[in-house]
């Protein structure tokens, strides 16, 4: 399955005009992502507060990511605060994957941003959460925390937009965006070989690992006839018709 480095601002500095600072606001944005991410089965590595950009960078490109999502806000230049409105996607130049990536969660936002003609995916290499990264990388620019209609709409709606992004990022990798659901207990149920715990809901995805007949495994979701699974540790879908609950 795949895994992503999250990256919420650290810019303590930046001031909401309603109250609070970026790193505040992106951090609650990415907790809130959180428990979306472990529904879909979308593993995750995270900066923390202390860190700076560099910091961010040098974390991800110390690992093997298959996305780089920075979350920031944004700020009109001085003498124009509050005056500009919202969402940039912003993405590498040549970044196929970063620019592919960059257009879904675009589009996906302008279904939830009150001003939809103002959201929009932008090619940069001037920022170096984009410029700097190995892996495919976005750095989300998501409202004008300058403009008390953009902050308000930050704050009204963390959570609608921490769905919405995880939405785009398994529309990024091809899988089912799934709900959190309590979590449940499974036995492999075979009558010869072992259970194939594969990386999509789909019979002609790579097997990432093989549970033998009793096996138990922890029931993370389920999509149509699937259901995600945790077996020692590798996530996976396994075919519910082979999986007994206890």
């Amino acid at each position: 399955m795949p895994i992503i480095y999250l990256s919420p601002s650290t810019q303590e500095w930046n001031y909401y005009v309603n109250g609070g600072t970026e790193e505040e606001y992106m951090n609650l944005l990415a907790d809130k992502m959180v428990p979306y991410l472990d529904a879909s089965g979308i593993r995750y590595d995270r900066n923390t507060p202390s860190m700076t950009a560099a910091d961010s960078i040098a974390a991800s490109n110390a690992g093997n990511f298959d996305l780089h999502l920075a979350l920031h806000s944004n700020a009109a230049p001085e003498g124009q605060y509050g005056t500009s409105r919202g969402s940039i996607a912003f993405y590498y130049p040549g970044s196929i994957q970063g620019k592919w990536a960059a257009d879904i969660i675009a589009n996906n936002l302008r279904s939830i941003y009150p001003l939809p003609d103002k959201v929009r995916a932008v090619s940069t290499t001037t920022l170096g959460e984009v410029r700097k990264v190995r892996a495919p990388a976005v750095l989300l620019e998501l409202a004008f925390h300058d403009n008390l209609d953009d902050a308000a709409w930050i704050k009204n709606n963390l959570d609608e937009i921490a769905r919405n992004l995880v939405l785009s990022v398994t529309e990024f990798f091809g899988l089912p965006f799934l709900t959190p659901i309590p979590a449940r207990s499974g036995m492999v149920d075979v009558n010869w070989g072992s259970l194939n715990i594969r990386s999509r809901p789909s019979l002609d995805a790579p097997v990432l690992a093989q549970a033998p007949d009793g096996a138990l495994l922890t029931i993370i979701n389920q999509w149509q006839d699937w259901y995600l699974v945790n077996y020692n540790g590798t996530i996976g879908y396994a075919k519910d018709s082979f999986v007994t609950l206890n």
